[in-house]
């Protein structure tokens, strides 16, 4: 079965909410084993939207429709579906009831505009909305099946699970099931290469490359019948993967780098201090959106002048006048003076040039200097990154994160 989304709204179309009804749909979809081929957005506009159909049909067994399901003039999917199908609405009562209950427990009054919702096309199957006025339906023709919901992902979501899945359940045969490799400190065409010949090789399942947020991600994609295990198509493919591109491979699926070195240091029992100049606080915030990391993040220094740097972590002035605030001494330093002043067994520090301006011939726009320190000494490294100053610091913040996870790889071992 392929499917076309069809999302309905000026609102879309002006860039003023993002399109998450059809990322959701689209993913719930693809576990379901049905294909999605087409997502088409369209203003609330009845003649463009009997375009969008008139297509829609001519490429997809399956239309799902989002939004326009509301009470006001300009919401009009539900009326152009019925007329596209050629489909008398008629009220259905039980909705109507439902719509009268929802507005007595606010204490409001019904309004005409609220009832045309109760108005559904003749034939189709009620989806109930527990959490809103608007019901959708679910409509079986021979133009294909149409299944329309409202637009609010807090109403679409559990109408898609309570009512739309178990009806697709019965619509196909297979299944669909992707997990994600995620990679970061190889570049993408580095990763396309060491892996050509599984992505030339191909059919089921499939390897799809992805550039994510500083990241590089494979997503492995099986199909199957209903009832058989998907990975086991999947799981030999991650293993080449991950012997082909090692410690580079740093978790799946919905892992990110601040969970995963969250995870180490919780189960390693051990205690982090950071000390950031350039990313001025930004790996804080990524460690402590991990739960449970109060158990291993002691504290966080954030030493963006240089009289920070010697007052809190005690760098020396000789070392800032000699090597300056970017330089692999101070690293070091920063490093080392955060593990001096707090109860942590380990330390990260960065320092760097963030730019726009700052940059010399010798010491660019870019550069950073990343430090760990442990009770058996410290030792930094040099890094350059490209672009504006919120992507200098997202990447820095990443790198540092990944610099401390293979240290702590390497020190596991």
């Amino acid at each position: 079965m392929d499917c076309e989304i069809i999302s309905v709204g000026t609102e879309l179309l002006l860039g003023q909410i993002a399109n998450t009804d059809a990322q959701y749909i689209s993913q719930r979809l693809s576990e379901l084993g049905i294909n999605v081929y087409y997502h088409t957005v369209v203003g609330d506009n009845k003649q463009r939207l009997l375009d969008a159909l008139n297509v829609a049909v001519k490429r997809a067994d399956l239309i799902i429709t989002t939004g326009g399901l509301g009470p006001t003039v300009d919401d009009l999917t539900k009326e152009t579906v019925a007329e596209f199908l050629g489909l008398e609405l008629q009220m259905h009562e039980p909705s109507l009831q439902h719509i009268k209950e929802h507005f007595n427990r606010t204490g409001r009054q019904v309004s005409d505009n609220n009832i045309k919702q109760a108005l559904l096309p003749k034939g189709s199957i009620p989806i109930p909305n527990p959490n809103g006025t608007a019901p959708g339906v679910i409509i079986e023709h021979e133009k294909g099946i149409f299944i329309v919901l409202p637009g609010p992902p807090l109403e679409l979501q559990p109408m898609f699970e309570e009512t739309v899945v178990p009806f697709l359940q019965k619509c196909s045969d297979y299944t669909i099931v992707s997990k994600v490799v995620r990679i970061f400190g190889i570049g993408e065409s580095k990763v396309e290469e060491m892996v050509k010949d599984l992505l030339d090789e191909q059919d089921n399942p499939t390897i799809a490359p992805l550039v994510g947020h500083g990241d590089v991600t494979l997503r492995i994609t099986a199909r199957v019948r209903k009832g058989e295990d998907a990975y086991a198509l999947i799981d030999p493919v991650e293993r080449q993967i991950r012997q082909r591109l090692g410690d580079a491979v740093y978790g799946v699926d919905d892992d990110t780098l601040s969970k995963v070195v969250g995870r180490m240091l919780i189960e390693r029992e051990l205690k982090l201090a950071l000390a950031e100049s350039c990313t001025g606080g930004l790996i804080s915030d990524k460690l402590t959106d991990v739960p449970g990391i109060s158990m291993a993040f002691d504290r966080g220094f954030v030493t963006y002048s240089n009289e920070a740097k010697m007052e809190l972590l005690g760098v020396s002035n000789d070392t800032l006048n000699r090597f300056g605030a970017v330089s692999p001494q101070t690293a070091e330093e920063m490093a080392l003076g955060a593990l001096a002043h707090s109860h942590a067994d380990i330390a990260l520090a960065v320092t760097g040039i963030a730019g726009p301006d700052g940059g010399t011939p010798s010491k660019p726009v870019g550069l950073a200097y990343m430090a760990i320190a442990d009770s058996y000494g410290a030792y930094s490294s040099k890094h350059v990154f490209n672009g504006n100053r919120r992507r200098i610091k997202e990447i820095g913040a990443l790198t540092a994160l990944n610099l401390l996870r293979l240290h702590l790889l390497k020190n596991n071992d």
